[in-house]
């Protein structure tokens, strides 16, 4: 080629990204899943088999309805990226083991279709899609989903016990200690009891490098302040360790808060406090023991405006 030629020839411009990386979709997924692996066998181990059933009709329905509609839609098929299995497990972490299976297949599939698949697949979703199938069942069957029984390991009978936040909302005594809530043995949902097996699995995802922690712990951290400031007998009555363990917090932030991922550490800190503010009014002023559910769901909803408000001046341009 010639020097006329080189400057002649049009420049070939190639879109972006540019970044390669030994990371894929498959990857992060498999080793999230590999990460829930202790909390589902505490879920076994307090509450017997029927945790393992739940986890895994929820599952092989989320896998099906995404390879289905895949399949119907003529589109690519994703549904070996383990994305759809992490989608399951977490639905079925949030259900308690007294959940029909019905209720697990009908919102596995709107988890699926409705919140993931409608909207463009993994990445385009505006919500959690196991959350979401969670807020479903809490609206339309709520005594289905908001029935919980005593861990096995107390030799309780398998009777319907309010949670440990729950009992405490409406005026009773925790009735378990702290060492019980972190290890897991209290009511509650499958995945959400055993705070001990959550952080090994979060710990696990640390270390390979899938999430940030920094949001994990903001959001918690918000949600404790906010609590023990407003407490239920006046300012700064509230029982951090009860917030703490007694509840769903811990799986919210190592697991479902990181779902939604900012590119710079302003935003990721912005959407944080946003949930754990949301989060604590609604276990400080309603009438639900919990607030997880809609305090990272909203924050979803709040993402975009929360970008906005994160939006970076580009320099040769006037601010407006």
């Amino acid at each position: 080629m010639n020097q006329a030629e080189a400057v002649t020839k049009p420049a070939r411009v190639i879109n972006g990204p540019h970044v390669r990386t030994e990371r894929t979709t498959r990857w992060v997924m498999l080793h999230v899943a590999i990460s829930l692996v202790p909390a589902l066998l505490g879920a076994v181990y307090f509450f017997g088999i029927r945790a393992l059933y739940l986890t895994a009709l929820s599952v092989a329905v989320c896998v099906l309805t995404e390879y289905l509609w895949q399949k119907l839609t003529k589109k690519q098929v994703t549904a070996g990226d383990f994305s759809a299995v992490v989608t399951g497990m977490l639905l079925a972490f949030n259900m308690p083991a007294t959940a029909p299976g019905w209720v697990v297949v009908l919102t596995s599939i709107f988890s699926i279709l409705v919140v993931k698949q409608m909207f463009g697949g993994i990445g385009n979703n505006f919500a959690n899609p196991a959350l979401m199938g969670r807020l479903l069942a809490m609206v339309v069957w709520p005594g289905a989903v908001m029935q919980y029984i005593a861990p096995v390991t107390l030799n309780a009978d398998a009777v319907s016990s309010a949670t440990v936040l729950g009992a405490v909302k409406t005026g009773g005594e925790a009735g378990y200690s702290y060492l019980q809530m972190f290890l897991g043995e209290i009511p509650g949902a499958l995945g959400e009891t055993s705070k001990l097996l959550l952080l090994v699995g979060f710990a696990y995802m640390c270390y390979m490098g899938i999430v940030n922690a920094e949001a994990a712990v903001v959001y918690i951290v918000t949600v404790l302040v906010l609590t023990f400031v407003f407490g239920p007998a006046g300012l700064f009555t509230g029982d951090i360790l009860l917030n703490l363990f007694g509840g769903g917090l811990i799986m919210g932030a190592c697991y479902m808060l990181t779902d939604y991922a900012f590119v710079t550490r302003r935003g990721r800190l912005l959407y944080a406090v946003t949930a754990g503010v949301i989060t604590a009014a609604i276990r400080i002023f309603s009438i639900y023991p919990e607030g997880i559910c809609f305090g990272i769901l909203t924050a979803n909803c709040l993402a975009g405006g929360l970008s906005l408000l994160n939006k970076r001046h580009v320099y040769g341009t006037r601010k407006g």
